[in-house]
């Protein structure tokens, strides 16, 4: 991957994936939340822009010996880029035998622990061979950047067009596995779906109210709310408490019975009832979390366009409507709504914390940490924006190259656990960081300290499983920990997901079909479907290309 595009932080399993349960609905909340649709976006674009050139990076995760400090001379690796940039200036002119004099270059001069610079030189020196029709070359030189990369999709896939002309048809099933796949995930493209609606579980809902501190829908039923509240007409204080369907949901929420707090709040609003802008409001961060932005759009509209709305309320609403933009890849609609809250609530610390998740999806990283800096100064105890600001800054450091400020970034991350012993989400955000620096032990530390302080977080102990597989190659504890995940929250996609991924690389196809259609039930929007619809048909390609030629799938 180019050093100005995120990189995606992969597991043994070959999961570029880090979602604490916190893209809620289409919101973006939570800065592991927003690190998750980053490289799911780096990745898309990947997939998407796949072209017959030469790459001028690979697509796996650069590792730890990607930090160098600078030398007075250059060092191999950065002759090796140099030789390999010469090879694509001669590619693109058609020369084809210099570009391969260029990559085999590249290719001795570049360390072999250097293993995501040499499977692209490998990958590319195989393009150039595919353009003189020499199918064996490619063969091998594809093999070779697989072997260094199992999950490289280019190469996959250039190797089983390779083998298809050397009339190989066996070996070349993964290739065509990812040809089928890309044909019936066009066949899925624009296809319906009849889910039902469903909650998530009460530790997602949770946290997701957690990212905002300024939020009148997320706070306890206040005084004169309640029945047993004195007031100088008791009488009425009752009625007005019995009749109102908003503070019913709210009372609701404390009690965690949550599937009763859309009807309430649609009581609250056909009623016109006092609360109805606060209804509006709730109704649509709850259509949001079951993953229906269809119905949660008229709601926050209408919030913001109220006249005499509360401007706390517009603003919130204005968050999640730019969050729902920016989840439907509509940057431009979502910048616009986020800069709308600044505008009318200056001083209100979510603002500016979301729109810094904004940022970083849109690779923005200057933008936001200032916005990180500005949420800090309004609310110096937002452990969470401290947390992510540490990220940001890491992720720049860490893209760019730059040791020194890596080293100052984690050293921020050691400030933040120190200051903040109590936010969960700062030790998982080092944990992310640790693995990319293969600093496995400590990372594994981090993670069983999210576990002890959110003991009901599925998602990390997902992420605990997959660390495994990277660390030790230890499937069975990687599996061990990734079902203890479902065992405690089985509206867990990412669990569905990770064992359904993991159980395509072992060959349990019918298993992996099974894992991915249980996640796409629990899918929160259309973009979070639509990748697990292209997972579920990858894998249901791969049992028909095995069904046509009488063949096991593959294990990886």
């Amino acid at each position: 991957m180019a050093a100005s595009k995120p990189v995606e932080p992969q597991s043994g399993s070959g999961l570029p994936r880090w979602q604490l349960a916190l893209l809620v609905g289409t919101p973006i909340v939570l800065g592991v939340g927003a690190v998750y649709l980053w490289n799911r976006r780096a990745k898309e674009r990947k997939r998407t822009g796949e072209r017959k050139t030469p790459e001028g990076s690979a697509s796996p995760v650069q590792g730890k010996d990607e930090i160098h400090p600078l030398l007075p001379k250059r060092d191999p690796l950065d002759r090796a880029q140099a030789a390999k940039n010469k090879g694509n200036k001669y590619f693109k002119a058609t020369k084809y035998e210099n570009a391969i004099q260029c990559y085999t270059e590249a290719i001795s001069l570049c360390p072999k622990e250097q293993k995501a610079d040499l499977s692209t030189f490998y990958q590319n020196r195989a393009a150039a061979y595919e353009q003189q029709m020499k199918w064996t070359e490619v063969v091998q030189d594809c093999s070779q950047a697989v072997e260094l990369n199992p999950r490289y999709i280019k190469a996959l896939f250039r190797r089983a067009k390779a083998l298809e002309k050397l009339d190989n048809k066996k070996e070349c099933l993964e290739g065509e596995t990812f040809f089928l796949f890309g044909l019936y995930a066009v066949g899925r493209q624009g296809a319906e779906t009849n889910r039902e609606p469903m909650m998530p579980s009460p530790q997602f809902i949770k946290s997701y109210f957690s990212s905002f501190t300024d939020d009148i829908i997320s706070q306890p039923l206040q005084k004169g709310e309640k029945k047993d509240e004195d007031k100088d007409n008791e009488g009425e204080a009752a009625q007005v408490t019995e009749s109102s369907g908003y503070l019913k949901a709210k009372q609701y929420m404390e009690e965690e019975n949550y599937d009763k707090i859309i009807s309430e709040c649609t009581k609250e609003i056909e009623s016109g009832g006092r609360y109805t802008a606060e209804a509006l409001l709730l109704r649509a961060t709850f259509y949001l979390l079951i993953g229906n932005a269809t119905a949660a759009q008229p709601d926050l509209d209408r919030v913001i366009n109220l006249p005499d709305a509360n401007v706390k309320l517009q603003a919130n609403a204005l968050i999640k409507r730019g969050s729902m933009y920016m989840q439907q890849q509509q940057p431009v609609l979502s910048t616009q709504d986020f800069n709308t809250a600044a505008e009318i609530d200056k001083r209100n610390p979510d603002v500016y914390h979301h729109r810094g998740q904004l940022k970083i999806l849109l690779d923005q990283v200057d933008d936001a940490v200032a916005d990180f800096d500005e949420c800090i100064l309004l609310r110096p105890d937002s452990a969470l924006a401290q947390a992510q600001k540490c990220f940001a800054l890491y992720r720049q450091a860490y893209t760019g190259n730059n040791p020194t400020r890596v080293q100052t970034a984690m050293d921020g991350f050691e400030d933040v656990i120190r200051r903040f012993p109590k936010c969960a989400e700062g030790y998982a955000l080092y944990a992310q960081a640790l693995t990319d620096q293969q600093q496995f032990g400590k990372a594994d530390e981090m993670y069983d300290k999210c576990i002890e302080l959110e003991p009901d977080n599925a998602t990390t102990y997902v992420h605990k499983g997959l660390l495994q597989l990277q660390w030790k190659q230890d499937l069975d504890l990687g599996l061990d920990l990734i079902s203890k995940a479902i065992e405690i929250d089985n509206k867990c996609d990412f669990a569905y997901e990770t064992m359904g991924t993991i159980e395509v690389q072992r060959g349990n196809l019918d298993r992996a079909i099974e894992m991915f259609n249980k996640a796409i039930n629990l899918a929160k929007s259309e973009m979070e479907m639509a990748h697990l619809y292209s997972l579920c048909d990858a894998a249901y390609a791969q049992t028909e290309v095995a069904r046509k030629y009488g063949l096991k799938p593959p294990t990886l």
